[in-house]
């Protein structure tokens, strides 16, 4: 197989959570005839673009989502995973998403916010109560209309996958209430949302790559960063900023996208395939996602860090009206909170 991507269709099995690539044995003349003319038939091949490396939750679902494509279309569709950033930032793969370079991709809420104002809303801090009232609310209506708000950006929304719920976390002292926080130099995602966040807990944003922060905090560029537990661990960052205070700010979930040049090219049954597939590839990211969490949790209070929960999260989420009167203006952004907050009785 060529190491730049990975290719799977419907032989291809996840089994407790790794995927095995089994070929189905055949035996006979019947059997030498079925394979012929599957090498003669059209296979349409999706390429798909992930930040991620390719034992990452994410990239585990896309594949688990070409197996399905391959599956339910007897073979006629397939899925090319280009893993580890290999076609370029997400900032980059959006943009050839944009335009039909890339068919499939799965992108962080951050890079939309700056084209689509409605996928600031998920991304808003607070606004979940946990993780299960993310999933309730971005699986169901409020999901989709952030959704249908990307289809005018030549974008079309497949399935949302889990991002975990983010916290601070620093080399100085544990953050127990905001003015915890004054004067900290935090790395945050390139995005004004995030900027204005940190600001309005009194800390100064620091935007930056995800790949430049561990050797930043070596050096004492940044005090500190936000991230969920598995970025906080696989990033070596809790060797050098030893404390991580749980304020789980910001619950967003991802997206996975296609290009609308390259839907609009496919049958109705094709579109129909894909999204069934997509779909169906959430419950793995999850069950994936949720394992992940545990275990970088339990090596990092195995590793000594001193993990704390914030003292009042109220005070905390005071600090947020100006950062919601700023990013949520126009009567949907209202609406969709109002969708969103309604849901979380049941999410308490």
């Amino acid at each position: 197989m060529d190491q730049s991507y990975q290719e799977y269709s419907g032989d291809d099995l996840i089994d407790s959570g790794k995927l095995f690539s089994r070929r189905k044995i055949l035996g006979g003349a019947a059997a030498t005839a079925l394979l012929a003319g599957c090498k003669q038939s059209s296979v349409r091949t999706l390429r798909a673009a992930e930040f991620h490396p390719p034992n990452y939750p994410t990239s585990q679902a896309i594949l688990e989502m070409g197996r399905l494509m391959g599956l339910y279309s007897n073979g006629t569709l397939g899925l090319k995973l280009y893993a580890g950033s290999q076609l370029g930032s997400e900032r980059d793969t959006l943009e050839l998403t944009t335009f039909g370079g890339i068919d499939i991709n799965r992108v962080a809420l951050a890079p939309l916010n700056s084209i689509e104002p409605m996928t600031s809303i998920p991304a808003l801090p607070f606004i979940f109560n946990n993780v299960a009232h993310m999933r309730a609310a971005m699986d169901g209506a409020p999901g989709q209309t952030v959704m249908t708000s990307l289809e005018r950006h030549g974008l079309i929304g497949l399935c949302y996958y889990d991002s975990g719920a983010r916290s601070f976390y620093n080399t100085k002292k544990p953050i127990r209430t905001p003015e915890d926080m004054a004067g900290m130099k935090l790395r945050v995602q390139n995005s004004d949302l995030y900027i204005s966040l940190v600001e309005a807990l009194g800390a100064n944003p620091t935007p930056m790559p995800l790949g430049e922060v561990y050797q930043s905090l070596v050096q004492g560029v940044v005090d500190g960063a936000e991230n969920n537990w598995p970025s906080y661990f696989e990033g070596r960052h809790f060797e050098v900023a030893k404390y991580y205070s749980l304020t789980r700010h910001v619950i967003a979930p991802e997206v996975l996208i296609m290009s609308a040049q390259s839907w609009h090219r496919l049958s109705e049954k094709d579109q129909e395939i894909i999204q069934r597939s997509a779909k169906e590839s959430v419950p793995v990211m999850r069950e994936l996602w949720d394992a992940k969490t545990k275990e970088a949790q339990e090596n990092i209070i195995a590793a000594k860090v001193a993990v704390n929960e914030v003292d009042d999260k109220e005070a905390f989420v005071e600090r947020m009206k100006p950062v919601w009167d700023e990013y949520v203006q126009s009567p949907a952004q209202k609406r969709l909170v109002d969708e969103i907050r309604e849901m979380g009785a049941d999410h308490a």
